[in-house]
């Protein structure tokens, strides 16, 4: 039987599947863990911006809300954040399901009080980032293709530097977490050259991101015995949502209900396959 991280890097096409050795084998589960240790408030990060649609992407966002949905089906107080490019589209498809915080788009020193402010304000237990560009160690902000999205992303990264349970998730290699294994992420030629030097407390990997943030739903439903992950069709609405409030595939730069050129069906595939897992352990509603 195909355990939760061998669904979440099916169809790896990008090259991220060689963190897995340097990973936890569980790791959906060990990040599971530590937000079940953590009960309370969670601040969920995404958003990346996609500098030649102009818009935001597909990754990321879905994923995020069907982890504010399973932690808040568990219990938790939730939190999104994000910066103005994606805030508006989270707002759009959660209504006044939870707050969505839009984090400012300024200075390092700046950035750190804002996130400092933020976490005191909410006294998270656990910070989660999805999808979320992360800075180098030139401090700068880059896409897959190397080019500076700098100025088109907020320095969220405080949020993680100033927390001690974190969580990220990634694909790509310069997404917050990465810093875990900036080192290997570097050495691998699929992925990105300037890796995000930002670690988190876990790490989380997926041929999407939003299959890794599925995957830790799933390892939250097995640890709690209750299944919070969505369905196959919620998780289509959500897609669609984010597709209808602007967002784009981050493959084909579209404004279409896919995620880094994975279909719809693609999509409802992994879901399916997670709540077979869930079901095949004997974990229902």
């Amino acid at each position: 039987m195909d355990t939760i991280e061998d669904i979440v890097l099916d169809h790896d096409g990008r090259g991220i599947s060689a963190l897995r050795p340097h990973v936890a084998t569980d790791f959906c589960t060990q990040a599971a863990d530590l937000i079940i240790d953590s009960p309370g408030t969670a601040l969920i990060v995404t958003g990346f911006y996609i500098l030649d649609a102009g818009a935001s992407e597909t990754d990321g966002p879905p994923g995020a809300v069907v982890i504010g949905e399973g932690l808040a089906a568990l219990g938790y107080e939730v939190v999104y954040v994000s910066d103005r490019y994606t805030v508006p589209s989270i707002n759009h498809t959660i209504g006044d399901a939870a707050p969505a915080i839009d984090f400012p788009i300024t200075s390092d020193g700046q950035s750190e009080e804002f996130a400092v402010d933020l976490l005191s304000r909410y006294s998270p237990s656990v910070v989660i980032a999805i999808e979320r560009c992360g800075m180098t160690a030139q401090g700068t902000f880059h896409n897959m293709h190397g080019k500076d999205i700098s100025a088109y992303n907020a320095r969220t990264d405080f949020l993680f530097t100033s927390h001690n349970r974190t969580i990220g998730v990634g694909d790509g290699g310069n997404e917050i977490g990465m810093g875990n294994h900036a080192d290997v992420v570097a050495a691998t030629e699929s992925l990105v050259g300037m890796p995000c030097v930002t670690k988190t407390s876990e790490l989380v990997i997926g041929s999407t991101s939003n299959w890794g943030g599925y995957g830790l739903v799933a390892a939250l439903s097995e640890r709690s015995g209750k299944n919070v992950l969505a369905s196959v069709e919620h998780e289509r609405e959500i897609l669609d949502s984010f597709v209808e409030a602007g967002l784009v595939d981050g493959m084909t730069q579209d404004n279409v209900p896919m995620v880094d050129g994975f279909s719809h069906d693609e999509n409802s595939a992994i879901v399916q396959r997670l709540q077979d897992y869930l079901r095949a352990k004997g974990v229902s509603a």
